[in-house]
């Protein structure tokens, strides 16, 4: 792998013929400068933060959703506590209005309250938003909106491609290739900030006596800042730290799979592999390696070149009566799994 990253490709009001032909085959992130920049909800955030709050409550269903917050020596940064088992934040049911209006209260105070609504549905929360603001490089995916003020989501990777919107403030995304993994200290699996693993190191003021490999990450860190009406394309599986700039940020987002949905979550192997594999001696861990590689990675090429297409079974492509047969064998399998 390089030792840096190449500057982000920069387009400029990208069409959905460039986003599928030349953005999303190149698997990096990229750039939309100015994409939803005549989105109406951009041009009433220009105009100042009260007329976007107006917008926002025009749109709303009035349904309750939920928002998180943090005393102001947080910083701004939902995390943990002085272990893993507690948070420095609360998170509770409020509704946009209530938000909204926080928001504005807290907006001139030297040492505000971290507020943030995230990942809201759209379609459910403010129906009429998403046809009025739509992002056409993409087919019908369902947005997402985050209101907040100067917050940070820290250090994570989602098992999705994602289009960020910048509808207002400023915000700075910084971020590191799927390969460093390694060098970014994951937290648990099973008490996570927001659904997924993050980065147990704080970016921003590295301790590196106690997490030396970010050095490795860093080098290869890129950061960018946006502006209302850009966005930002994160690939599949990309780690992104997103820190809010402005006292009163409002972001979209669009999270999807472009793969064909499989019969399986590749989550759930995961944890099988976990169960299986994971605690076996190494020399039988090496062994499934070399199978992992070859039969399923295919790092060897076609692993089933050499048979025919009858004598290729479940190496070779599975038809959906095989897929039925698998699935029916994997569950029998953990069925009749003795218990320790």
């Amino acid at each position: 792998m390089s030792d840096h990253l190449p500057p982000l490709p920069v387009y400029n009001r990208a069409d959905r013929a460039t986003f599928e032909q030349l953005i999303r085959p190149a698997r990096h992130p990229a750039v939309l400068k100015g994409v939803v920049a005549d989105w109406p909800a951009v041009h009433c955030g220009l105009t100042s933060d009260e007329a976007l709050a107006d917008y926002l409550l025009n749109q709303d269903s009035g349904a309750p959703t939920g928002v998180y917050v943090a005393p102001p020596q947080a910083r701004g940064t939902f995390f943990y506590g002085f272990d893993t088992h507690v948070t420095n934040f609360s998170h509770g049911p409020a509704t946009v209005a209530e938000v909204l209006q926080r928001l504005l209260g807290e907006r001139d105070k030297a040492d505000p309250l971290a507020i943030s609504l995230q990942s809201t549905p759209i379609a459910s929360q403010m129906p009429g938003f998403g046809a009025e603001n739509r992002l056409d490089l993409l087919p019908d995916v369902a947005p997402r909106i985050w209101i907040g003020n100067a917050v940070v989501t820290r250090t994570h990777y989602d098992l999705n491609d994602n289009i960020a919107c910048v509808v207002a403030g400023r915000r700075r995304f910084s971020l590191f290739p799927p390969a460093q993994l390694a060098n970014l200290y994951p937290g648990p699996y099973e008490r996570t900030i927001g659904g997924v693993p993050v980065n147990m190191v704080d970016i921003d003021r590295p301790d590196l006596s106690r997490y030396p490999r970010y050095a490795e990450a860093q080098a290869v860190r890129v950061d960018i800042e946006l502006e209302a009406g850009d966005a930002l394309y994160i690939p599949h599986g990309w780690w992104h730290q997103v820190r809010s700039l402005s006292p009163f940020n409002v972001l979209v987002n669009y999270w999807w799979d472009a793969a064909v949905a499989p019969d399986a979550a590749p989550s759930d192997a995961f944890l099988h592999a976990l169960l299986a594999i994971r605690d076996l001696p190494e020399h039988e861990r090496g062994v499934w390696r070399n199978l992992f590689a070859h039969y399923v990675f295919g790092e060897n090429g076609d692993p089933v070149a050499h048979l025919t297409p009858r004598d290729k079974g479940l190496y070779g492509p599975l038809d959906a009566a095989m897929r039925r047969r698998l699935k029916r064998q994997l569950q029998k399998a953990l069925e009749d799994k003795p218990k320790p």
